[in-house]
């Protein structure tokens, strides 16, 4: 017997009645958004987006150290996770990765390299979708994906292509929202969801639909257990994940 509660196949927007028409509407809300999107990243997650991200770095610190190792931080919007990798290279002392991201924004990619120039790297960053990576089979040693995931047109694809680009032995990890495990903790985020976070970043984006679209991607999104899941039919081994902050959060590990 199916379960009533089959996960999303994909990002699946108000009015998307297409995988070409879902992504076309996501690449366009994160374009209205990509000059607020760092501001209210941090106001509406009350800063705890930094801390989420440097838990992922610390995660992957091996994969960063390895010689030459070759990583992508994929969706990389505006740069966040990219630059702490960058950081987090430097304070190795043999570490010689090369580091690199992809979106499928351009907005958010003209943000990255701002930023990137800003801090004085030089970190390439390059306009591609994620379900068709322009990267050869087994290139890379390391794919980071924070916050990126939940709007892929197509999970199950997304992964297979990701897991054609990783060499073997290569990491997959998945920051993404989920719902929080705790009762009463879970009502509260879905009031601030529903109501709080539609307004407060509307008002500041300017895009309300791009807002309100983000409670629904979450609720719509795969469970940790039901993600990790489909890692695992996806060809990915020693499929891993961690909560965070009540279960906001979670943290996907896997390797080829």
């Amino acid at each position: 017997m199916m379960s009533r509660m089959m996960p999303a196949a994909g990002a699946t927007p108000k009015g998307a009645n297409s995988e070409e028409s879902a992504a076309r509407w996501v690449r366009g809300m994160f374009g209205r958004v990509a000059g607020r999107y760092d501001l209210l990243n941090h106001l509406l997650s009350f800063n705890l987006d930094k801390r989420w991200r440097r838990r992922t770095v610390e995660r992957i610190a091996d994969v960063l150290a390895r010689p030459h190792a070759k990583v992508l931080d994929l969706c990389c919007g505006t740069g966040d996770v990219l630059l702490s990798m960058e950081s987090r290279r430097g304070a190795l002392a043999d570490s010689r990765a090369a580091i690199f991201g992809s979106d499928f924004c351009h907005p958010m990619l003209l943000e990255a390299r701002r930023k990137i120039g800003g801090a004085r790297l030089h970190s390439p960053v390059f306009e591609a979708d994620a379900l068709a990576l322009p990267l050869a089979h087994e290139s890379l040693d390391l794919i980071t994906v924070a916050f990126g995931f939940r709007n892929l047109a197509n999970y199950q694809r997304g992964l297979y292509e990701l897991e054609r680009v990783l060499k073997p032995g290569g990491v997959l990890a998945v920051l993404e929202f989920s719902q929080p495990t705790n009762r009463i903790f879970r009502a509260l985020y879905g009031f601030f969801s529903k109501y709080v976070l539609p307004l407060v970043g509307g008002l500041i984006s300017g895009s309300r639909d791009a807002y309100s679209y983000l409670p629904e991607s979450i609720r719509k999104f795969p469970r940790p257990e039901e993600l990790a899941h489909q890692m695992r039919d996806c060809g990915f081994s020693s499929v891993e994940f961690e909560r965070m902050t009540f279960g906001v959060v979670a943290l996907h590990l896997a390797k080829k």
